[in-house]
């Protein structure tokens, strides 16, 4: 898959994007990461993307004209299912979210920075809004990577063992199992025999139980969605 990003501080992502498993899907050709400055397609002799708002308001709003422009130059090269604008309304980004966007091909993410861009932006370019929580961050580059992950570490090959993605928190809507590794006894603090037992079927039913347990404890809400 492909991931557009269109950001005025691409140098804050760079080096997220060239570690770990986002690189090594790079590498791969699993996945394809372009960064955008948006600076690059403003007819400003400043580079300035940015203007007061009308009415007074406080803050700088993000103009339409750059963000058209790019928008438009990567549409030229290519289709995307959707453009996105990370903002704090829109919906909440979750697994169920980031399992659908790891299936689409191209995508492209607006970083939205200072006050937020010109409603006209997200009227007549933006196809879906997505928010990573109910705070306010400086600029959307944090949640653009945030995104990016999620969806990446998803797609066929990214990761050696598939089933590791698919076992992940939220993948049927609850919490994880808890997880040992060795020793099996550290300190008197010993792995749950069960573990050890080498009864598949058994541990599977441990596992969903401890599973259920947690999410009910930890996050009934889950549940009750």
């Amino acid at each position: 898959m492909r991931i557009d990003i269109i950001t005025v501080l691409p140098e804050m992502l760079e080096g997220f994007f060239n570690e770990s498993i986002l690189a090594r899907a790079q590498k791969k050709g699993l996945a394809e990461i372009h960064l955008h400055n948006l600076r690059d397609y403003t007819l400003d002799k400043w580079k300035r993307v940015d203007d007061y708002p009308y009415g007074g308001s406080a803050g700088m709003v993000m103009q339409c004209e750059p963000i058209d422009r790019c928008i438009t130059a990567l549409k030229a090269e290519r289709e995307y299912d959707d453009v996105i604008y990370v903002s704090p309304d829109g919906e909440t980004f979750n697994q169920k979210i980031a399992n659908e966007m790891s299936m689409q091909g191209n995508l492209i993410i607006l970083c939205g920075h200072y006050k937020g861009i010109d409603q006209r932006v997200r009227d007549h370019l933006i196809t879906r809004e997505i928010s990573v929580g109910d705070y306010v961050l400086t600029g959307g580059e944090l949640a653009a990577a945030i995104i990016s992950d999620a969806v990446i570490r998803l797609v066929p090959g990214v990761i050696s063992d598939e089933q590791s993605a698919l076992s992940d928190c939220f993948q049927d809507d609850i919490l994880a199992a808890p997880i040992y590794t060795r020793p099996a006894d550290y300190k008197g603090w010993k792995v749950p025999e069960i573990l050890l037992s080498g009864n598949e079927a058994k541990i599977r039913q441990w596992e969903f139980d401890q599973a259920m347990e947690r999410t009910r404890r930890l996050r009934p809400d889950l549940l009750e969605e």
